[in-house]
């Protein structure tokens, strides 16, 4: 599909089970080195020679970017105006450097709730070669609705089930690490950010010339906004670099985060991110740690709220 073809993103116009896709992504080193720079993540797993894996993989959330992305392979990106408001992935294998991976996705559901239109994306990357399932991707995003009368429709799965606290405990001390021996209540103390409008811009596709919210003063201020901000999925990449400090290789075999964007972040602002062990159960012959999580900025507002979680010590992703 062209560009002059592409349809505006508007909520009647979006159809669930409609196909996105494919894109296929050459996971080279201008990728790796584009991602590190954005998420200011310059891990050797990822820049050296080599890694847990063998050879050098991408970053565990190196893909999550272009899984929404494919919405632009139906719908015209300078026409984008909506908010990503919950995002939920499932990591089930690395990806190496020099590997090419397929991208697919569809709608799977949409809905109107307060006067907004949300549309659900499902999507997955694998690989070319051997159809190695790599990431799944499950996303919520508000739409813009442009008829008259819409039908409002209160739907249970647009709450997440359980609120994260995000409260510190004071009864022991602040850590960096988990493992086995981990508890239910032990705070951690995360990696701390400065977003650029730099990285901003080229996570977001400036280099493709598209006009967002993300990358354009004057569209962020059409939009409402006091000025660009940070996608949400950088923050998610974020909190999966410090998932990769907690958890190893296990994060990229069987890691799972779920997140809820609560407030915007803007170009300059710092971000700090803290966790509070949530969960510490068996899981085979390892144990599976869930972490709740949130990202706050310099004055302590919290944008970004959820869980993440792993399963250390199997054999697999060990």
């Amino acid at each position: 599909m062209t560009v002059a073809t592409r349809k505006p993103v508007e909520y009647e116009l979006m159809e669930i089970g409609e196909d996105l896709g494919p894109v296929e992504i050459d996971i080279d080193e201008h990728f790796v080195k584009s991602t590190a720079f954005t998420v200011d993540d310059y891990r050797a797993w990822h820049l050296g020679a080599a890694s847990p894996f063998g050879g050098p993989v991408a970053h565990a959330g190196a893909l999550l970017c272009d899984l929404l992305r494919l919405l632009y392979t139906r719908y015209d990106p300078d026409r984008d105006r909506g908010l990503h408001q919950r995002e939920e992935f499932w990591l089930h294998s690395p990806v190496f450097v020099g590997e090419r991976v397929r991208l697919t996705g569809r709608f799977v559901d949409k809905y109107v709730k307060r006067g907004r239109g949300y549309i659900v994306t499902e999507a997955e990357a694998r690989t070319v070669e051997d159809d190695r399932l790599i990431i799944r991707h499950r996303a919520i995003e508000t739409t813009e609705i442009t008829a008259a009368r819409v039908t409002e429709d209160e739907r249970v799965d647009a709450v997440p089930p359980r609120r994260v606290r995000g409260e510190l405990p004071t009864d022991r001390p602040l850590g960096v690490t988990v493992g086995p021996e981990a508890q239910v209540g032990d705070p951690l103390a995360g990696p701390r950010k400065v977003v650029h409008q730099d990285q901003m811009s080229i996570y977001s596709g400036a280099h493709t010339f598209w006009r967002s919210i993300h990358t354009d003063h004057d569209v962020a201020v059409e939009s409402g906004l006091k000025g660009t901000v940070a996608q949400g999925l950088m923050v998610a990449t974020y909190l999966s670099e410090w998932a990769t400090d907690l958890f190893g290789a296990a994060w990229f075999t069987n890691g799972w985060m779920s997140l809820s964007f609560l407030a915007p972040l803007f170009a300059e602002d710092t971000i700090s991110m803290y966790g509070v062990v949530s969960g510490v159960t068996p899981d085979g012959d390892g144990t599976r740690i869930e972490v709740e999580a949130w990202a706050e900025n310099q004055d302590g507002q919290k944008a970004v709220v959820g869980w993440f979680a792993a399963t250390i010590g199997q054999d697999k992703g060990r």
